[in-house]
């Protein structure tokens, strides 16, 4: 559609805006409906229904149709942002405090392998189409329709734990609890994750644009760059969330915010597809430890009563940080110093800089809310790579084999 680096910050910058204002809305309209799972089911419908206008809009639009899709997308996302804070409140209640960590370690191994499987067929698409590739998004976008609402029947099997507990307890007001978010832990872990999402953001929607326009990578490797961050997280995510059940989140949150800010920097030393696959190493598995502990914190600090409620305003303030993030790398990039010839190598040096500042300067301030054992950084990274921990997982799988055969 030939967007331009503007259109592309506003493609992600408005479905965040759009995330951030029905985020803030999702708790009253739960609450409204009475029950989390008939509403996330209806939520849910929904959305999968608003890929229809998404991918129809090459064959109704003839002019303008870069500024539909940020509508239909915007629309789209809106309704993603109302299932969040109800989802994670009800799974909260589902998983016990200790085992988060490891069951959504595997929950999200099995979500970013079917990513991984799923971004490859649509790179095949968009290669095997390259002169068409308005019969390949229609037949990706139709693809997720499909997809969602076989999610949906999977949703509707599950159970609600506490279906009544929203009417049974008093809530506070969000003005209520964004009055107190500076002087809470859970406030400044809130604060946090916003300011940090704005830094990454600044870069995040620009690593497509700057792989495919300005380095002029194939599908292929475009998919294989993309790819190799999701097999790293794919094979890391579930020993982040085994590290972060006996650490506990807080720790692993600390080592993956100080190696974040480094992500979008590598970026500037080299071009070739080997270092950006090695970038994608880094990068995936410093975001596997911090995403997984990110949401698994906010379980842990929110008290149950309200627990949806500071979800949403998490979710909310997160996207916010998303929205202002890439706003201001699609306003400011063309200003910036250009760096080896490139506006966009600058957009990467100015996110990992606000990463520093906002890492550097506030993340001291949040508590460990779980009693956890104390660990040292090298030993919750490299532990499990000492010899005898290597040699007491060697026997333990090879007694395992020898009980499955007998």
């Amino acid at each position: 559609m030939q967007a331009t680096n503007q259109q592309i910050g506003y493609l992600s910058s408005f479905p965040n805006l759009a995330l951030m204002l029905i985020s803030f809305l999702a708790p009253m309209m739960v609450e409204r409906v009475g029950s989390r799972r008939v509403f996330l089911l209806i939520a849910d419908f929904i959305f999968a229904l608003l890929w229809l206008p998404i991918l129809a809009v090459p064959y109704l639009f003839h002019s303008n149709q870069v500024w539909w899709l940020i509508l239909f997308f915007t629309l789209s996302t809106a309704a993603s942002g109302v299932i969040g804070p109800p989802w994670s409140a009800m799974m909260a209640d589902l998983t016990p405090p200790e085992l988060r960590g490891s069951y959504f370690g595997l929950r999200n191994l099995v979500g970013y392998f079917v990513t991984l499987i799923f971004s490859f067929v649509a790179g095949g698409l968009l290669q095997i189409y390259t002169d068409n590739t308005r019969l390949a998004f229609t037949i990706i976008f139709a693809g997720a329709m499909v997809g969602r609402l076989v999610s949906l029947y999977f949703l509707s099997r599950m159970s609600e734990p506490h279906p009544t507990l929203s009417r049974a307890v008093p809530k506070e007001s969000l003005p209520q609890m964004a009055r107190n978010l500076f002087s809470t832990n859970i406030g400044r872990f809130i604060f946090f994750v916003f300011f940090l999402n704005l830094g990454q953001n600044i870069a995040a929607p620009f690593f497509s644009p700057y792989l495919l326009s300005e380095l002029k990578v194939s599908y292929i490797n475009y998919q294989i760059i993309n790819a190799t961050a999701v097999i790293i997280t794919i094979l890391t995510v579930v020993w982040w969330g085994r590290r972060a059940d006996k650490a506990g989140n807080i720790k692993v949150l600390r080592v993956t915010a100080i190696m974040v800010i480094f992500v979008s920097i590598l970026w500037l030393f080299n071009s070739s597809v080997v270092w950006l696959c090695a970038t994608q190493i880094y990068s995936g598995f410093a975001w596997a430890g911090f995403n997984l502990c990110a949401g698994l914190f906010i379980w842990d600090a929110a008290p149950q009563e309200n627990r949806t409620r500071y979800i949403a305003l998490f979710a909310g303030l997160s996207a916010l940080g998303l929205t202002l993030g890439s706003l201001i790398g699609g306003d400011a990039g063309p200003y910036l110093p250009k760096i080896s010839g490139s506006y966009y190598l600058s957009i990467f040096l100015l996110s990992g800089i606000v990463k520093l500042i906002v890492v550097a300067g506030l993340f001291r301030r949040i508590s460990e809310v779980r009693s956890v054992q104390a660990i040292k950084t090298a030993e919750l990274l490299f532990g499990g790579l000492r010899p005898n921990a290597l040699v007491n997982w060697w026997h333990t799988t090879c007694n395992r084999l020898s009980g499955r055969r007998q």
